[in-house]
């Protein structure tokens, strides 16, 4: 696969096709991670990306540090420590919850 990015109906069609199967784990987040619209289940990519970097990955990184998730997955740059992962959630939307 080349870094072009795929017009809406392409990237429909490569994930209505089922294409992504044919990628390995790694190749599956990397091609994900480059293209601006969403290529196959989220739930395959979240575990793709999941498997290749060796770590949760929460679902608001995603949103808000995608560039993050880029240089780590990419350049092998360090992952977000859990303080900061719960720092990119806006303050006013953070709550605790303790279950005894």
């Amino acid at each position: 696969m080349n870094n072009e990015q795929l017009t809406e109906e392409q990237a429909i069609a490569f994930g209505e096709n089922n294409l992504w199967e044919e990628l390995s784990l790694e190749e599956r987040a990397k091609f994900q991670m480059s293209q601006e619209k969403l290529c196959m289940p989220f739930d395959k990519f979240h575990e793709a990306i999941e498997k290749t970097l060796g770590r949760s990955v929460f679902t608001h990184e995603f949103g808000l540090n995608p560039d993050g998730i880029k240089k780590e997955l990419f350049e092998g740059g360090e992952p977000p420590s859990l303080k900061d992962i719960i720092e990119m959630i806006p303050e006013e939307k953070r709550a605790i919850l303790v279950l005894e």
